[in-house]
């Protein structure tokens, strides 16, 4: 069959079809949403939800994970699904290709879940408790401090300078926990005091 087709004809029924394609891809197609609105709701209604911070960087982009498993129950919880928050300001639900990989990061075999001290001397790292971690640290600080704290200069000027210990602050905190953790840090004396924005 022979078809005869102008140039006329041809350009009309080629705009029709870049005109509905566009109108659909801007989602004037309830298609796709309609399929969405479908899925979705089966995936994740079984999960809970819990909102946090993507670890990566400084940028601190909002993300909210999807487990399963009750923990008040006694049962082991698992994230099944990680994706931006569209109610975080900072990034309104869009994820970098990093933060986007966040399941495969949780999921990881490598990834690092308990505290880990290497005696000295030793080769290996041990697992510890997080209070013997946390005992640690401290009881290391305070021997620091008490060492080397330096309550007035040469001229008898009252300093409260603790100059062989610093402290990096995280980007992701909000402004409470950013003043107490200024606060906290200031008042042992501490003067080598960073963000992790600006690393």
């Amino acid at each position: 069959m022979n078809m005869e087709l102008s140039r006329r004809q041809f350009i009309a029924g080629a705009s029709a079809g870049v005109a509905g394609t566009a109108l659909g891809a801007w989602g004037f197609g309830d298609v796709e949403s309609a399929y969405a609105a479908a899925i979705r709701p089966f995936k994740l209604a079984s999960t809970t939800e819990t909102r946090n911070t993507c670890p990566y960087c400084s940028v601190a982009c909002g993300v909210i994970l999807y487990s399963k498993g009750n923990l008040a129950k006694g049962e082991t919880a698992e994230i099944v699904h990680i994706e931006g928050d569209v109610d975080h300001p900072v990034n309104r639900g869009t994820l970098c290709p990093k933060g986007a990989a966040l399941l495969d990061f949780v999921h990881s075999e490598t990834r690092l879940k308990y505290p880990m001290h290497r005696k000295p001397g030793s080769d290996k790292f041990e697992q510890i408790s997080w209070d013997e971690a946390l005992d640690r640290v401290a009881r290391l600080m305070k021997d620091d401090r008490d060492k080397n704290f330096i309550a007035k200069n040469s001229d008898g000027v009252t300093v409260n300078r603790w100059l062989t210990t610093g402290f990096l602050a995280a980007s992701a905190s909000n402004n409470d926990a950013a003043w107490a953790t200024y606060k906290v840090v200031r008042s042992l004396g501490i003067l080598a005091f960073d963000n992790q924005a600006r690393v």
